[in-house]
């Protein structure tokens, strides 16, 4: 067992986080960050979303239809856009089923929710892994564009959920969830297996 290890009172082995991972993820001390980058990526889906909205075109679905028609299409002699087959077949099911009618919906407003959630801070580890699933779609699909970026930037708020809305509205959210950022007593954090770091 290393230094980094303990043992809890039901034996299980518990490994502390390094310290910079401690600081990134668990501390307030760099909410300001966390809040920079939360919103900017929900100005990007908010922007994005409002744009579909606005759009009158977008509602019909037809946009969507043609993004999906291109996306199975495969060029003589080049590469498909959808490298896999599955998720072409995916694509194609719900092309063939009228799905896009709908789907346009799902999207514009799910892009804007997300992005004011991130701005507010609401939820914010749920609302970024709905951003980054919907990245990962648009990426299966052969849409590069920011998507990377803003995936992998998602995947950072999720690990830094418990602090990435603490300027926000998931200061107050998440302890009525039951998920308490109150410091523990040195007692309680041996009770509990893990070391006091102190700070926040």
């Amino acid at each position: 067992m290393t230094n980094n290890a303990f043992v809890d009172k039901q034996g299980q082995i518990l490994i502390e986080d390094p310290p910079l991972a401690r600081m990134l993820f668990q501390s307030t001390r760099l909410a300001w960050l966390w809040l920079i980058i939360r919103v900017y990526l929900g100005y990007g889906w908010l922007a994005s979303g409002w744009g579909k909205i606005t759009n009158p075109a977008w509602a019909t679905g037809q946009p969507l239809r043609g993004f999906w028609q291109n996306a199975v299409s495969i060029p003589e002699g080049g590469r498909p856009p959808i490298a896999f087959d599955w998720y072409r077949g995916f694509i194609q099911f719900m092309l063939d089923n009228g799905w896009y009618e709908w789907f346009a919906d799902l999207i514009m407003y799910g892009e804007v929710l997300v992005g004011i959630s991130l701005i507010l801070g609401a939820f914010t580890g749920i609302v970024a892994f709905f951003g980054s699933f919907m990245n990962w779609n648009f990426i299966m699909a052969g849409a590069a564009s920011t998507n990377g970026l803003m995936l992998t930037l998602s995947i950072l708020i999720i690990l830094a959920w418990k602090v990435a809305g603490w300027y926000g509205l998931d200061r107050w959210l998440l302890p009525i969830l039951g998920t308490p950022w109150s410091r523990r007593t040195e007692k309680e954090g041996m009770l509990q297996g893990l070391p006091e770091t102190g700070g926040n």
